[in-house]
């Protein structure tokens, strides 16, 4: 089979080969799927960067969800069979023509749903459901705040939000992104190119301020985001995207952290407020259940037109490098996603 390897790290055009690699075969609690399309996360470039601790060492496949046809089982699963297709979360290897995932990471979809929409359920839409559903919970009237507002997870966050009556505060950063934003029914977008996202949520708040912030970008916009919080406030990090910029990777990373700053169990107490973090990588190897409900979860609001994924871009498998560009070029207005055949 063909697999796209990240043969070093760097820029996404000297980064990938296409590599011939053997079928890999499932063991007893998965299952094999021969790979219609993957999509594209923000860990990917991560990853391809070398700034992505879990990634597996060189030379990679990378990929973390797929959509495509069930080839084999290596068990007997409940509502899954031979032919079958579905989406899938996988533990790496989503780069290929064949993927193998745990059984329960794998949700039957319908023929007909977009391969797009299909591959938004596995990571993005599971992310913000496992963040805004099960670490946390949304009432109606709760202010929120949602950076990258957007971008995959964060189009999926906003959603949801707006699911449960909330007040949304949604960040991005150019004027075509804060019409998607109204589009989408955020109350507040806010343009961060041009506006400090801290004052103007201020000025709308005041001492009240927010219940609940979601960030993906970490540094001082997760610090400036923390502030905002009122009692009772929480705020969820699925992602330290701040940390890929110009510059050696190790100095990027201390300075990164550096701008969170520090925090002891006693302040947050003392305000009550809470910190979470989500790795859907620690969820889907330790708590599969949990990864099995969310992706099923999304994909019935899917279904029922509750929830509704918006596709960015679509590209095939040699257009590897420009997928890559384009998803780390902060241009993206929902999912993208690589197909193997036009």
């Amino acid at each position: 089979m063909k697999a796209i390897t990240i043969v070093k790290h760097g820029s996404a055009r000297e980064a990938f080969e296409v590599r011939e690699k053997n079928i890999p075969q499932p063991q007893s609690h998965e299952l094999l799927v021969k790979v219609e399309a993957f999509g594209l996360n923000f860990a990917d470039v991560m990853a391809r960067k070398g700034l992505y601790q879990d990634a597996p060492p060189l030379p990679s496949v990378v990929g973390y969800e797929v959509v495509g046809r069930i080839e084999k089982l290596g068990g007997e699963f409940e509502g899954l069979s031979v032919g079958q297709r579905v989406v899938a979360m996988t533990r790496f290897g989503g780069y290929a023509e064949y993927a193998v995932t745990d059984a329960r990471a794998a949700v039957a979809i319908p023929d007909d749903m977009p391969v797009g929409v299909a591959a938004a359920l596995a990571v993005q839409y599971s992310t913000a459901w496992y963040s805004a559903e099960e670490m946390t919970r949304l009432h109606k009237g709760d202010h929120v705040l949602i950076q990258a507002a957007a971008g995959g997870v964060g189009t999926a966050l906003v959603q949801i939000a707006k699911r449960r009556g909330c007040v949304v505060y949604g960040t991005a950063g150019s004027d075509a992104k804060l019409d998607y934003l109204r589009e989408q029914g955020v109350d507040y977008p806010i343009n961060y190119r041009k506006q400090d996202f801290y004052q103007e949520v201020k000025k709308l708040r005041g001492e009240e301020g927010i219940d609940v912030a979601f960030d993906s970008l970490g540094g001082e916009t997760w610090k400036k985001a923390y502030k905002l919080l009122g009692s009772g406030g929480r705020i969820v990090n699925y992602g330290v995207a701040e940390q890929v910029s110009s510059g050696p990777a190790i100095f990027n990373t201390l300075r990164v952290m550096w701008k969170f700053g520090l925090f002891h169990p006693v302040i947050l107490t003392l305000n009550s407020r809470g910190i979470i973090g989500v790795n859907m990588l620690r969820i889907a190897d330790n708590r599969p259940e949990a990864l099995k409900r969310c992706i099923q979860d999304v994909a019935d609001l899917v279904a029922k037109g509750e929830l509704k994924p918006q596709v960015a871009a679509e590209f095939t498998a040699d257009q590897i490098a420009e997928a890559h560009e384009y998803l780390e070029g902060r241009k993206t207005l929902g999912k993208i996603v690589v197909k193997w055949s036009k």
